[in-house]
């Protein structure tokens, strides 16, 4: 019952927090987008329109009933490209974030539950390892990572991504694990002969999730701006597959004579990393057991 009232009263901050609100709109907006857009799309995202796709001046096409958001600079339907991005960039967020926050989390409860045992060198040699990868920028870490890799497919971005983002998690779980680790009903269950397994599973994991969403959420925000950032340099997919930043550094070229198509897929890396984040800060307002108090 306690936890139910702890969820309960969670949710209603949650949805009286107006940025959060806003967060999981935009989210859901674009959730539906990349679902639903490459269905509804006129045109293939990948093939060029010689015939609708360029005006009579042989540039590209304004927005028609053939093309409703016009063409890009190859005469390929923006609209199609962008949806299909979306679900690029979505794919991309959602399994680098799993791949960061599992990894992160993975190792910050065997940090954690590893101070002031025989183990504890595991703990000194995991924090330190955090230590040297959060002394490097991320961006740039990836662009590093990304370019030594030279040719790239989802899969490694995936795994580039994920894998150069985990060290804050880490510290965090670690920090949470600690705390929990000190509380009274945790000697209690270890008095009663609980396992170290089952310790973790009913009351370690539940006192790290809340965190680990917030931080989710945020990270999802990061690794569509990262992913986003290598396509632009070139270091992410090869074309002709759709890509958000891959089609900003297409457009720039031509940004004075067709800006949309450099605010088309700007907006909507916009539209996401703040979407992500906004969301990201109302969970962890609805999370804070501070509020509870």
């Amino acid at each position: 019952m306690y936890e139910a009232g702890l969820r309960s009263r969670a949710f209603r901050r949650f949805i009286k927090n107006p940025g959060a609100c806003i967060g999981l709109v935009l989210v859901l907006l674009l959730v539906v987008f990349a679902l639903l857009g490459p269905p509804l799309a006129t045109f293939p995202p990948n093939l060029s329109d010689f015939v609708n796709g360029r005006n009579a001046l042989g540039q590209p096409a304004g927005p028609s009933l053939a093309h409703p958001l016009g063409t890009d600079t190859l005469f390929r339907d923006l609209f199609s490209r962008l949806a299909q991005g979306a679900r690029v960039s979505l794919l991309i967020a959602t399994f680098a974030t799993l791949i960061s926050i599992g990894v992160g989390t993975l190792l910050g409860i065997v940090s954690g539950m590893s101070v002031g045992t025989r183990a504890s060198g595991v703990d000194t040699l995991l924090m330190r390892l955090v230590d040297v990868g959060l002394s490097f920028p991320y961006l740039l870490l990836v662009m590093a990572i990304g370019a030594a890799l030279g040719d790239t497919t989802i899969l490694t971005i995936l795994l580039v991504l994920g894998l150069s983002s985990w060290f804050g998690t880490a510290r965090l779980v670690r920090s949470k694990t600690l705390q929990v680790r000190s509380l009274d009903y945790i000697t209690a269950a270890r008095a009663l002969g609980q396992t170290t397994p089952r310790i973790l599973l009913r009351h370690v994991l539940p006192n790290v999730a809340g965190p680990v969403i917030v931080l989710a959420s945020a990270s999802a925000a990061n690794m569509i701006l990262a992913e986003a950032v290598l396509s632009y340099l070139q270091l992410g997919l090869p074309p002709p597959t759709p890509s958000w930043g891959r089609m900003l550094y297409e457009g720039q070229a031509a940004f004075l004579l067709t800006p949309r198509l450099v605010l088309a897929p700007g907006l909507l890396i916009v539209m996401a990393v703040l979407g992500f984040n906004l969301l990201g800060e109302g969970l962890r307002d609805a999370l804070d057991p501070q509020e509870d108090r």
